[in-house]
Formats: structure tokens, C-alpha cells, sequence
């Protein structure tokens, strides 16, 4: 059976509440993170999660950490705060690729300094400077956008190719509202706070790798 790629939206954060949008990177609400600690007993077969891929924004950074502590790594959880994580758990990867469309503050990420304090155990190796830059590559235009989300389509099918054959082949992929209608292909796509869809990847007549959803 193909991987499947579980794509979720991060859980309520203060400026979803607020409507303050001048704010940067805000963290999650107190529900927020229930919503994300919900995760643990409503998502589907998460035995077999095998990579977590997340947004570097500190809301989506919680999202997983909060919805997955029984899945991940243990070492993404620093000693003595936020206990969690198991032996031999799923990869957490960090992708700068997954940030939020808009160039507003709220969905604007914090140096990656900042990141490294905020989560010790989180490795952001693949978070460069200037990843918060919303220029170049990050841009907020469409023709930007689309073009992180292919790329991170592209390395999400070499990635299920590699796990195919493992006992958790599973990738789960935690973003944003907007930037998932450009990553999924679908711009009716809206997802509840912490919630997912399930997809699976494959080649189009283009060479182009898609999502089709899940049955």
C-alpha cells in the first residue's frame, strides 16, 4: 500500500482570536493547544507516521509538538520541559518551504535564533537566514507560492518512494490555511483548526507530482 500524506492545519493560534495581524509569528491560543493535544487521540493510525514535516511558525512548531509527542523522536523534546517523544519515533523536519502565503506580520516566521531558544530540542539545520524575509522564494505572490508548493510536492513523492517498503511509510505535513490550497491543488480546501486530510502522491501526464485525496 502507498504512503499516505496527512496534511494538517495548525490549531488556533491568538491572532485567528484576535484579529491583531500586526503581531509576529504568534504562538497558539490556550485552546489552541487542546486542539492540538486532541491530536493524539483522534488522529488516525499514527503507528504508522514515519516523517513529520512541519512549518518553521511557532504555531505550526506547537501544533506538532502538542498533537505528536506519542509519534516523534524523543530527542526533539528537551529535557526537563515539554515531556514527550518515544525511541526510534518519527522524524521531525523543519521546512521554511511550508510557511504561510501573506507577508503580514502573523504569518511572518521569527529568526531562526529565535526558533532555537523557543524549541531546544527541535533541529532547524534546514531553517537559513533570511527564511522570514518574504522576498525571493518566499514572496507572497502567486507565481512564488506555486512554486514552493511544487517543490515541496516534488520532495514529498521522493520521500514516499523511500519509505514505501518501511513499517511507517506515513508523512504527516503541518502548515498553513492558505498555503495549503497551492500544496493540495485545491483552493476550496478549508480544514477546521487541527484538522487533516489524507492524500496520496503520485505523477501526472506533466511529470508534476499531485495529491489525490484519500478514500
Amino acid at each position: 500500500m502507498a504512503s499516505q500524506i496527512h496534511i494538517v492545519r495548525h490549531a488556533e493560534s491568538v491572532h485567528n482570536v484576535t484579529k491583531d495581524f500586526t503581531k509576529l509569528d504568534p504562538s497558539l491560543t490556550d485552546l489552541g493547544f487542546e486542539q492540538a493535544g486532541q491530536l493524539v487521540q483522534n488522529f488516525p493510525e499514527s503507528s504508522s507516521i514515519g516523517v513529520i514535516i512541519t512549518s518553521p511558525l511557532k504555531r505550526a512548531v506547537q501544533t506538532t509538538l502538542a498533537g505528536f509527542p506519542h509519534v516523534l523522536e524523543k530527542s526533539n523534546f528537551a529535557l526537563g520541559s515539554n515531556p514527550g517523544g518515544i525511541e526510534n519515533g518519527a522524524k521531525l523536519i523543519v521546512d521554511p518551504d511550508l510557511q504561510e502565503r501573506s507577508d503580514l506580520p502573523c504569518d511572518t516566521g521569527s529568526d531562526r535564533s529565535v526558533l532555537e531558544t523557543t524549541f531546544p530540542g527541535v533541529d532547524f539545520g534546514a531553517v537559513e537566514s533570511g527564511w522570514q524575509s518574504k522576498e525571493g522564494a518566499y514572496s507572497a505572490d502567486d507565481e512564488s507560492v506555486k512554486a514552493r508548493a511544487y517543490k515541496v510536492r516534488r520532495r514529498l513523492a521522493a520521500l514516499a518512494e523511500k519509505l514505501k517498503n518501511e513499517q511507517k511509510k506515513d508523512i504527516v505535513v503541518v502548515t498553513h490555511g492558505v498555503f495549503m490550497k497551492f500544496l493540495s491543488g485545491d483552493p476550496n480546501i478549508d480544514l477546521p483548526k487541527a484538522g487533516w486530510n489524507s492524500y496520496t502522491i503520485e505523477e501526472d501526464s506533466s511529470g508534476d507530482a499531485v495529491l489525490r485525496q484519500a478514500v
